[in-house]
């Protein structure tokens, strides 16, 4: 059977040289490749040149200069290149055995499944290989949460946080895949409804090197569980939340020291402007950054926006405090809910909108673009 063995990397290199000495033990009797995708900024990709020299299997590498969409992004480049359409996804520290690839493929040539997870908690599954309870905790609370916002995609599945599991990449969309950071099973799962299997498999530690998991991958893991479970337009809400949050907050400090509510409304304004781009840039429009104008000119478009929404919000703010008694803090409130909107549709249209091909009129593409973003939550 042919496999394609898709193992995305930052900076292992100690690890290379065991990985494929024991992926080529274990998939003897397959016609297996593994295809590394590298991110690293050590010398992993030139241990993997020297490896592929020797090995016994075929070794092919992809080196990206620009990791886009973190380790799931890797995978997505390793499906859209694999050789064989049955892939394989496994880490590259030696925490995912390679003697349990035979038993995925096993289970998949049974019949009957697209993916075929491997599970730390079925049978005789386990993570002992997490360090720390502080991991297995985070592990276990991780998994509850992701079930407990796909109930009806994740009822067959135990461990949908898992990085090693088999993927017949003719049942998935590719292209449509959006991965932000490294849980990509999640990704692939939420985007289409799939037939799914699980074989239990022990989680081993690593061979060599560190841990990669941080807090800022735990902030990425939960945008990503938010734009799949809820869509585009409601992660953007929940920025607008803490902006506006951080608005009022610099609002009051800034009272709270004597200053006028106008200028203190301004100041803060200015600051979670500031702030809110850069979240959506990095959670929000990701996909579209690629089409739309440079960073600056889309900066420039967001600020002149919020500038103006802003010089026509805060004497709406001084409206209702003067003429309706509203307290000062409670009006932004009121004005920053009723232009959220207004600055989502901003944002979609304009800030991130494609670069113009000359093919179609400026009306038509608003109203795709439109239809575009009414779509795209997902509903899943």
């Amino acid at each position: 059977m042919n496999v394609t063995i898709i193992v995305p990397t930052y900076n292992e290199a100690p690890n290379i040289a065991e990985l494929v000495r024991r992926v080529t033990t274990a998939t003897r009797g397959l016609q297996a490749e593994i295809l590394f995708v590298d991110d690293s900024t050590d010398h992993t990709a030139d241990t993997v040149r020297e490896v592929a020299k020797t090995a016994a299997m075929p070794v092919r590498l992809i080196h990206r200069n620009h990791a886009s969409g973190g380790l799931g992004g890797a995978v997505v480049v390793g499906l859209q290149n694999a050789h064989s359409d049955v892939c394989v996804v496994m880490d590259g520290d030696l925490q995912h055995p390679p003697e349990t690839i035979v038993d995925l493929v096993d289970r998949y040539q049974e019949g009957g499944v697209d993916v075929v997870v491997a599970s730390r908690y079925v049978a005789e599954g386990s993570s002992e290989g997490l360090s720390g309870g502080s991991r297995v905790l985070v592990s276990r609370g991780s998994t509850m949460l992701t079930k407990a916002m796909f109930p009806i995609r994740l009822k067959d599945v135990s461990d949908p946080m898992t990085g090693f599991f088999l993927v017949d990449r003719r049942a998935l969309d590719i292209d449509n895949l959006k991965p932000l950071g490294f849980k990509i099973l999640l990704e692939i799962l939420a985007r289409k409804p799939l037939r799914v299997a699980e074989i239990p498999f022990v989680f081993a530690g690593r061979h060599a090197g560190e841990s990669k998991a941080s807090m800022k991958q735990g902030f990425h893991f939960l945008a990503q569980l938010a734009l799949l479970r809820f869509g585009k337009m409601s992660l953007f809400a929940v920025i607008g939340v803490v902006g506006a949050l951080a608005n009022l907050a610099i609002m009051w400090v800034l009272q709270h020291y004597g200053m006028n509510y106008i200028l203190a409304a301004i100041i803060a304004s200015v600051l979670t402007i500031v702030g809110n781009f850069v979240l959506q840039e990095r959670y929000v429009f990701q996909d579209m950054k690629g089409e739309a104008s440079g960073v600056w000119s889309r900066f420039a478009k967001s600020f002149a926006f919020n500038g103006a929404e802003a010089i026509i919000r805060i004497p709406i703010i001084a409206l209702l405090v003067n003429t309706w008694h509203i307290v000062p803090v409670i009006a932004a409130g009121i004005t920053l809910i009723a232009a959220f909107v207004v600055r989502f549709l901003f944002h979609s249209l304009v800030v991130y909108a494609p670069r113009r091909s000359g093919k179609k009129s400026a009306a038509r593409e608003f109203v795709e673009e439109l239809d575009r973003e009414a779509m795209s939550p997902g509903e899943l």
